[in-house]
């Protein structure tokens, strides 16, 4: 088993021997997030399959995978505390097992219980305890401040990574022996990733000075601080933003794509660039986080991703415009993580950094939950995903403007029961 910093443990090891648990940490890490963000991104693939041969429609499916996204954010918190308090390995594989069934369900358990109980509530919840938050929290608390950032870069540019695989994997597998084993050999992949998680590791002790304001605070504490941080506020806003952006493209793409008559193989190939790309673009910006300034970089993204759609809508659709969108969005795609990450380590520490990323995600999740039902609705009601494009055009440039001039300065632990619950003001 991997050991994180444990105590009296790691005061013995070697720098050779911690650098070497380290790695392998970031292996582990990287391995599970992969897996587990490389299934969920290939879903939209199961849109046509699962339409034609469960009468389903656009909307149904897509509000089936906008539930996915609110459970997810609903209740990434509570499972972030439950990291925060037991350590990472029992939350990975317990949600680890959850998925495998969700994937289950949504193949055999007919429109209503599959799509929804299995695609959408239970997947959301497996998703939420293998996706970001744990993962993240591990790795953070396993690293010196001055390498977190990279660190989280690292095992964030393997986010998607394993998509390059599995997205072309379930599209052979539908077309050759149909969605409903796809998605079986879907849920064995979430079976390997709750095995994976063993090797994680117990929970980690963090030795970190207690200076910022969710350090030796409790939850009640330091969700407080955080609610009356305006910088908290706003990123977590502009947070929303990205799951919009995100998910109406992880499941609206394939669909929009085959409007447009570019040819199937096509959207798979697009989602495993996006994998590809990500790795770069993630990796890169947990490089720059280290150096430059990241509510700068942030919403410098948030500007590049709505840019690029517009130009995507500019040019006619090919599988060249296609791929080079693909391209471009990969690299901006997880690369809000270790940014975000960074500033919620660097403003309030990292005793409750499970719980608040939480509580940052939550928006990103129902950001996700309104682009995906928003794809399904403007597709049935007109015909067309004009209006889902022209809403993440404006609601991109609203993030950028609310991140750039976000206040990032760490604030001192309040003294009086309840100051951190004042009304909320900008610092001058």
């Amino acid at each position: 088993m991997l050991s994180l910093t444990d105590g009296g443990r790691a005061a013995r090891e070697t720098p050779q021997a911690r650098t070497r648990s380290l790695v392998l940490l970031l292996i582990v890490a990287g391995t599970v997030l992969s897996l587990c963000m490389g299934v969920r991104q290939s879903l939209g693939l199961f849109l046509q399959p699962i339409k034609i041969d469960l009468g389903v429609s656009a909307s149904a499916f897509g509000f089936a995978m906008a539930l996915q996204n609110l459970v997810w954010g609903l209740t990434q918190p509570f499972v972030g505390m439950l990291g925060d308090r037991y350590g990472s390995r029992p939350v990975l594989v317990g949600c680890g097992l959850v998925y495998v069934i969700g994937l289950l369900l949504m193949a055999w358990g007919g429109p209503l219980v599959g799509l929804y109980m299995g695609g959408g509530l239970l997947i959301g919840i497996g998703v939420a305890g293998c996706g970001f938050g744990v993962v993240l929290g591990a790795v953070s608390r396993a690293v010196s401040p001055e390498k977190r950032t990279q660190a989280v870069g690292v095992v964030s540019a393997a986010g998607s990574l394993a998509t390059l695989v599995i997205a072309p994997l379930g599209q052979n597998l539908i077309g050759a022996y149909g969605w409903q084993l796809a998605l079986a050999a879907f849920a064995a992949i979430a079976g390997l990733m709750a095995f994976i998680a063993t090797f994680i590791g117990p929970k980690t002790n963090q030795n970190e000075s207690q200076t910022h304001s969710g350090q030796g605070a409790g939850v009640r504490q330091a969700l407080g601080d955080a609610l009356a941080h305006p910088g908290f506020i706003a990123m977590t806003l502009s947070f929303f933003a990205c799951g919009f952006q995100l998910a109406y493209i992880t499941y609206h793409l394939p669909s929009y794509l085959a409007i447009c008559g570019v040819a199937p193989g096509i959207s798979a190939t697009a989602l495993g660039v996006i994998g590809v790309a990500n790795a770069f673009g993630s990796f890169a910006a947990g490089r720059l986080g280290a150096r430059y300034s990241k509510k700068r970089l942030l919403a410098l993204i948030y500007l590049l991703r709505t840019v690029t759609i517009i130009c995507f809508l500019s040019l006619p659709v090919s599988g060249f415009s296609t791929l080079a969108f693909a391209a471009v969005m990969g690299v901006l795609w997880l690369s809000v993580i270790p940014l975000v990450s960074g500033l919620i380590g660097h403003m309030f520490g990292l005793q409750n950094f499970n719980m608040l990323f939480g509580v940052t995600f939550l928006s990103h999740q129902i950001g996700g939950f309104i682009g995906s039902w928003l794809g399904g609705l403007s597709y049935d009601f007109t015909g067309s995903y004009t209006a889902a494009w022209d809403s993440m055009i404006v609601i991109g440039f609203t993030a950028f403007a609310l991140q750039w001039f976000m206040d990032d300065e760490p604030r001192p632990r309040s003294e009086k029961p309840g100051e951190n619950f004042a009304p909320l003001a900008t610092r001058a």
